[in-house]
């Protein structure tokens, strides 16, 4: 008998997969498709495990499916513009091009030895001029279409790489990559109109069952429904009214001031001949523009001079602040403040002296507000102080409700439904990037690009020379041979517009791309209309609300254009977030209280203390999320080297439920390895069986029908460690089973078939040795026998004066007195007799004997 050898093994069967050619994609009418689709990676230059976890669930599937009868489209792709890569050029002096590709070359040298069933003949890049070139043909349909416009608007800056950035790429006030303090500035941009598909989007979510509860309501509340009422401030000074949008106009007659955004057009125009406001004006717009910067940050005001009258009162005039928490794009721009009812309105009272006026009490605890707003539920009932719509005790909601009717009814508001999603702005100033295939024309103005010039593609130098990256800025904005051209329309002298597309676009419309990768439009619509939908789509929570929610935008947007079939406008199925890959975080006292983090391989457990290779002892942090800055990241091509990639797919199945994290730990993957050696050692051993039938064929077959139900409703729900946990009972049953050779030829093939979605390798080598049929990727997937899943037998402990003694197997139904001399004459139970007479016996069917002396 050989040894395993995971490393000979994997390259055999690798080489039978790509000779074969079985995980083409190819449209067939014969069978029903299955579309499995992980989110593509970002070329980092390595994969890590978590990239192991992921394409791995998605083998899974895809080879269980392929199994089943389908037609599989498994692709693969790279996610490859962004800032890493111009970072990584300032750095190095290189080009991002080169960066990118060195690194995507890199990276599929070290996924292919996984053994995944990718059709890698679909792959792209999105910085490919072929991919992007159809990007920019659908930004021009979009624009055709009236789904893409161009604004000024105030953005999140980041002034070291200077750049826009999403609300989601701002931590904490600072930008994701540089970590500079981000700032507000308004700047021209593009936006895709996303908000006027708000509703549609939210309504939608009902219908996606196969999504997580949890992903659902993020993009609930992202999308942000909420019923409002807006109305007008009439200025005392005669100018135009100040227009609000509120959420809760039952708190109107608790108004302390009006705060108007400091781009609110009042606030220009007052900075303009106030150097003061203008300073402050100045000092908010350092601030970033997300809620999280905004509710953090300190709050400002600045009082404007300017009062207005209360609609309800024309006596009562309020002040108007200018508040560096208001937004601009979130309804009207202004607000009116209700301090008793708001706690940011309260702080930001108590610190300007402004009063503060309630308008409800708790009913059981009727006390003014003194430094904690009283913000109770919508849904509580209240005690309201003279309220203008006649209310006693009653909830917010009914409130709201009652007020809104109100307004209307005396005809000084209306209410509104608005959405707390903003159009999704897609300019930034970077190279690294889609270019929007737009002209600026003197005479014309913006002028879209001709299609037949698509690709607008980047230039790799400049006049000759390498593009100097450490300059800070977009290298677009000083390339004349590339910025400066001819206009589409008059043919004068105009120049491109040198912002490129957000990266989100990219991955915005990837899962289409794949149905036709190589076509001459961005999709071909009998290739789509075939693969689309995606059936099961896998990635992390962190793309639990742009990424999805963009993509849903888009396969909207593209149906529009004629691009996917209305059936695709909800363009994923099933949607599963997997765990994390974690690891133990090693770490020694270091200078000045910082701590120095061991890598896994320097530190050793000895006599019971984890110390590192000198003997000092380590402090071990489990469970931490694998980081290069901490040291406990495990590299899965030195894995792959050391155990083979089957374990490394075994291992992250087997430890955890997928939707959870799974901690790597080098006993863990070596207990994996041994397992896949025991499976490999008995299946040599019965391949080299020629015994005769057994009494016990039945029970081995009968326990491999059990083992084939149970793995594949694992798989169909993605319980991937519950179907494995079945597969280890089964490999130790079939390991005692006396059962003849025929019978446990049938079981070990059986078991190869159920692994080879798991360990596809070594299930083909299994399969091999024991004569199976041409590949096991291609055989059947096995069916278990509905009888066969029957038990016919029961198994009854038996119990002596309430001591467990013995156990027995009898028939199901067979009578009691047959059980009780079975039960007695157990060697056992004779001994634990030792000659009396039982005094009772009772057998309790399908549960239990006991036997009273």
């Amino acid at each position: 008998m050989s040894r395993y050898s995971a490393d000979e093994i994997e390259a055999k069967w690798q080489e039978a997969w790509d000779k074969a050619g079985i995980f083409r994609a190819t449209r067939s009418a014969d069978k029903p498709k299955y579309y499995v689709l992980e989110m593509f990676p970002y070329p980092s230059g390595r994969i890590h495990m978590g990239h192991v976890r992921n394409y791995t669930m998605g083998d899974v599937i895809a080879r269980y499916k392929l199994s089943t009868g389908h037609n599989v489209l498994h692709p693969m792709g790279w996610d490859a513009f962004g800032m890493p890569a111009e970072n990584a050029a300032m750095a190095s002096g290189g080009h991002p091009k080169d960066w990118t590709y060195g690194n995507i070359a890199t990276m599929k040298d070290q996924m292919k030895p996984l053994g995944l069933s990718i059709d890698w003949s679909r792959e792209f890049a999105t910085c490919d001029p072929e991919y992007y070139g159809q990007q920019q043909a659908l930004f021009l349909d979009f624009l055709e279409q009236d789904l893409v416009y161009r604004k000024n608007a105030v953005v999140n800056w980041d002034p070291v790489d200077m750049t826009v950035l999403a609300n989601e790429q701002v931590i904490d006030g600072k930008g994701w990559r540089s970590g500079a303090a981000v700032e507000r500035r308004e700047l021209t941009q593009w936006f895709f109109k996303i908000s006027d598909m708000a509703g549609e989007l939210l309504d939608a979510l009902d219908g996606l069952e196969n999504w997580p509860a949890k992903v659902r309501l993020m993009q609930e509340n992202w999308i942000g429904k909420s019923r409002g009422l807006e109305f007008s401030f009439d200025r005392t000074d005669g100018e135009d009214p100040i227009t609000v949008y509120t959420t809760r106009p039952d708190t109107l007659l608790g108004a302390s001031f009006v705060g108007i955004s400091p781009d609110h057009p009042i606030a220009k125009a007052l900075e303009a001949d106030n150097p003061e406001l203008a300073a402050f004006v100045a000092e908010c717009r350092k601030g970033g523009t997300t809620e999280e910067a905004i509710e953090t940050g300190e709050k400002l005001g600045y009082d404007t001079g300017i009062t207005v009258k209360h609609p309800l009162d024309p006596t009562w005039e309020l002040p108007v602040w200018i508040a560096n928490f208001i937004l601009m794009d979130y309804g009207t721009g202004a607000i009116f403040a209700c301090p008793a009812h708001d706690q940011r309105d309260l702080d930001f009272c108590r610190k300007y002296g402004l009063p503060v006026v309630d308008t409800f009490y708790d009913i059981d605890d009727p006390k003014p507000v003194e430094n904690e707003a009283f913000v109770p539920p919508k849904t509580e009932k209240v005690k309201w102080i003279n309220h203008f719509a006649g209310l006693d005790e009653a909830t917010g909601q009914e409130a709201i409700d009652a007020t809104i009717a109100y307004a209307e009814e005396n005809g000084w508001g209306k209410g509104v439904t608005n959405y707390r999603l903003r159009d999704w702005g897609l300019s930034r100033q970077r190279y690294w990037g889609c270019p929007i295939p737009v002209v600026h024309c003197g005479d014309c103005g913006v002028v879209p690009e001709k299609k037949e010039n698509l690709p607008i593609a980047l230039p790799y130098d400049e006049g000759g020379k390498p593009i100097d990256f450490s300059i800070p800025g977009n290298p677009l904005d000083r390339h004349p041979t590339w910025r400066d051209c001819a206009c589409p329309s008059c043919g004068k002298p105009a120049t491109r517009e040198t912002d490129t597309m957000d990266t989100f676009v990219d991955s915005s419309w990837y899962f289409a791309r794949f149905t036709a990768p190589r076509a001459e439009t961005p999709t071909v619509m009998e290739d789509a209309a075939y693969w689309m939908n995606v059936d099961q789509y896998i990635g992390g929570i962190e793309h639990a609300i742009l990424h999805l929610l963009y993509s849903r935008f888009f396969a909207r947007a593209m149906h529009i254009c004629g691009h996917l079939p209305e059936s695709a406008i909800e363009p994923f199925d099933a949607l599963f977030t997997q765990g994390m890959v974690t690891h133990a975080i090693y770490q020694t006292p270091g200078a000045n209280g910082r701590p120095v983090y061991h890598y896994p391989e320097d530190v050793e457990l000895k006599d019971g203390k984890v110390v590192t290779k000198d003997g000092t002892e380590v402090e071990v942090i489990p469970s931490a999320k694998m980081s290069k800055s901490k040291n406990n990241v495990v590299d899965p091509v030195s894995i792959i080297n050391a155990f083979g990639a089957d374990t490394a797919r075994w291992f992250v199945l087997s430890d955890s439920p997928p939707e959870r994290d799974v901690e790597w730990t080098a006993a863990g993957a070596e207990a994996a390895f041994k397992h896949l050696s025991r499976v490999y050692r008995i299946a040599s051993d019965i391949a080299d069986s020629d015994t005769g039938p057994q009494a016990d064929d039945n029970d081995l077959l009968r326990e491999m029908h059990k083992t084939i139900h149970d793995v594949t409703g694992g798989v169909e729900s993605f319980g991937f460690n519950a179907a494995i946990a079945k597969l280890y009972a089964f490999t130790n049953a079939l390991a005692k089973s006396k059962a003849g050779a025929v019978a446990k030829k049938q079981a070990a093939k059986a078991l190869a078939q159920l692994m080879a979605p798991m360990t596809p390798h070594l299930a083909e080598e299994v399969w091999s040795m024991l004569g199976g049929d041409g590949l096991v990727a291609n055989a059947p997937w096995p069916v278990a026998d509905e009888k066969m899943l029957i038990d016919d037998t029961v198994t009854l402990p038996v119990q002596v004066n309430g001591k467990r003694r013995a156990e027995i197997s009898v028939p199901k139904d067979m009578d009691k007195a047959e059980v009780e001399k079975i039960a007695l004459s157990v060697e056992a139970v004779q001994r634990a007799l030792d000659g009396a007479t039982p005094k009772k016996v009772i057998v309790v069917p399908g549960r239990i004997v006991n036997v009273v002396i």
